[in-house]
């Protein structure tokens, strides 16, 4: 995924790869956190032999993504990652186009989906409804589940900033291989990823977002009108198939039935024995056979 574009979208220059034909049915594949569009090396040729328009963009603080104004707040709240993909789709003339990704990428799908959804063909969404219910979060969960989000708390401190500024490599690495557990990846791969994460910005929105989505810290004016109405925990009503991998390390399979009220469209589901959480890496061929099945089911 050498061919990098960029485009001004938003408050961004937006880096991004694209391939297959122009004219072809547009996806749209968004990585998460801590990843980069390499997840995306197995899945977007498949689907660019199928007649697609692939469309792997960066997200804020991730490589070669830039801030265009050094006063735009280094947010990574969930609206402006809606915000973020609505403007890259403004910059590139895409009216609607499936959105498919996981953990921020497929809650920035999701966004889109749930306030937007005449932007969304269709949505592939790994865990399920990504939105977050931020005026619950501070209730506590099973502790089992309490123990996995250790660098959430952890980022909230500045020792934790200060950890992920000295490390980000190290600490990166170690949450690979806790959300993977089965996924025997190289020093490559890995390093191929983490030159994303040098981004001058990267640390300051991993931080915000971590923060923020416990209430910690207060979120960018420019988007307050978006946070507010993701705080009903709207309805997805475009037709979705959602996935989990068995062995996620980070988000157990098991949540996704308490999801399932939120999918008021067609939804399908699957759960993918042998995979963990950076699931398009993991699995690629599963991940676009989900995409396909929405862009030849979708209007």
């Amino acid at each position: 995924m050498n061919a990098i574009r960029r485009v001004r979208a938003g408050v961004l220059e937006v880096a991004y790869h694209e391939c297959g034909p122009a004219a072809g049915p547009p996806v749209i594949l968004l990585h998460g956190f801590p990843y980069d569009i390499h997840s995306y090396e197995g899945v977007a040729p498949l689907l660019a032999q199928q007649g697609c328009r692939v469309l792997v963009p960066y997200l804020r603080g991730y490589g070669p993504t830039r801030f265009l104004s050094d006063r735009t707040p280094r947010s990574g709240e969930q609206a402006v990652l809606g915000a973020d993909l609505v403007a890259f789709m403004d910059a590139l003339a895409l009216p609607r186009a499936v959105l498919a990704g996981y953990d921020w990428g497929g809650r920035a799908a999701c966004v889109v989906a749930a306030l937007w959804p005449r932007r969304c063909t269709g949505l592939v969404s790994v865990n399920s409804y990504n939105i977050q219910d931020i005026a619950r979060a501070m209730e506590p969960d099973l502790p089992a589940n309490e123990k996995v989000y250790w660098y959430q708390y952890y980022f909230h401190l500045e020792r934790g900033r200060l950890g992920l500024q000295r490390d980000r490599r190290g600490l990166c690495r170690l949450l690979w291989q806790d959300w993977s557990p089965t996924w025997k990846f190289d020093d490559a791969t890995f390093e191929r990823s983490a030159a994303a994460f040098d981004n001058p910005d990267f640390v300051d929105v991993v931080i915000h977002s971590y923060r923020h989505r416990y209430g910690l810290v207060p979120g960018d004016p420019d988007v307050a009108a978006i946070e507010a109405r993701l705080a009903a925990q709207p309805p997805i009503t475009v037709p979705a198939v959602t996935l989990d991998g068995a062995d996620d390390g980070v988000r157990a399979a098991q949540q996704a039935a308490a999801h399932a009220r939120h999918f008021v469209g067609a939804r399908e589901h699957q759960v993918v024995p042998g995979v963990g959480h950076n699931l398009p890496q993991e699995w690629p061929q599963g991940f676009a056979g989900a995409v396909l099945k929405l862009v030849r089911g979708g209007g």
